[in-house]
């Protein structure tokens, strides 16, 4: 129906699209709070957010939404407070180029995914939220196949951010005015202690290393999720294993294995990779140990060199206390 109704306002020339659930839970006279928002922020898609503190929410719509934000951070980075919502305001033309592949509820997950991969602002504003005590919601979510689905979706869109969207982003990104703008806004916030910083370079660049292929990003934020460090900064360090760094960690990790267990490997630094390493068995034993010693050094290293050079003189806010 989305979809749909997407194409349709596309074709009359409108905008954007307003959208919201029809269970009664919002309150439809909080449309003007989207139309503030998109005066301010042009051609954004802004989600509703809705307070799950609120009186009388299901226990499963809290956790479903945390569940979903948390995807929706590894997927694209972004923090939304909000990802389930489905009073939202969509900038339709924006998204004309875009393409969608699923048709139910898990829609509304790919929807906003990709619409921030293509460099479509994705925001939230508050509203209210409204559930009736003891009151049985009418709703076609069927928690078995519809969670199911999500879960399928949520798989390949992580695979799909691994793979394609965070490299492209951050090559795209790379360049000094970008660099200077993330190092002034992560490093130089005088409201974060010099040791938090430091220890989000430190978690980063261990989990970028670990050998835990596919899946260091995802535990470098859960792990930034559960100490509380700077996400940004985590994610940014965690990227150490981008593919044009890959050949270098896996050589490092072979030679620290060396040295820690007494074995030696004869592998080339030219075209090596993963599945070189993993073809013999006792290469991959000597590169495991490697690999986790060299994530353990590397990260202490890099969190030390970070807490010196932000309490060098002229560092305005980083040398502040350390609490």
């Amino acid at each position: 129906a989305l979809r749909t109704g997407f194409q349709a306002a596309q074709t009359k020339g409108y905008r954007y699209v307003l959208t919201i659930d029809s269970d009664g839970q919002h309150f439809p006279s909080d449309f003007h709070l989207f139309l503030d928002k998109i005066e301010q922020e042009p051609d954004s898609l802004i989600i509703g957010a809705r307070n799950m503190n609120t009186e009388n929410v299901p226990g499963k719509s809290s956790f479903g939404n945390k569940f979903s934000n948390f995807w929706f951070l590894v997927e694209t980075g972004l923090n939304l407070p909000d990802t389930q919502s489905g009073f939202r305001l969509y900038p339709i033309q924006a998204m004309k180029q875009l393409r969608f592949f699923t048709s139910k509820f898990e829609f509304e997950i790919e929807v906003i995914v990709k619409a921030a991969w293509s460099g479509i602002p994705v925001t939230s504003v508050p509203i209210g939220v409204f559930y009736e005590r003891g009151a049985k919601r009418v709703t076609h979510f069927r928690p078995r196949v519809d969670f199911a689905r999500i879960s399928v979706l949520n798989t390949w869109l992580v695979i799909l951010a691994f793979l394609w969207y965070r490299p492209r982003r951050l090559i795209l990104n790379f360049n000094a005015v970008n660099i200077r703008k993330f190092v002034q806004r992560h490093f130089a916030d005088p409201s974060e202690s010099s040791i938090r910083k430091a220890l989000s370079v430190a978690v980063g660049v261990f989990f970028g290393i670990v050998p835990i292929w596919g899946f260091q990003l995802a535990a470098a934020i859960l792990a930034a999720l559960l100490l509380r460090l700077n996400k940004a900064i985590v994610i940014v360090a965690a990227n150490i294993s981008l593919p044009p760094m890959i050949p270098v960690i896996l050589y490092l990790s072979v030679k620290t294995g060396e040295l820690v267990t007494g074995r030696e490997v004869v592998l080339r630094f030219s075209g090596l990779n993963i599945d070189l390493v993993k073809a013999n068995a006792y290469n991959f034993y000597v590169y495991m140990i490697g690999a986790s010693v060299l994530a353990v050094v590397a990260g202490l290293v890099a969190g030390i060199l970070t807490y010196f050079l932000l309490g060098l003189p002229g560092r305005k806010g980083t040398a502040d206390a350390h609490s």
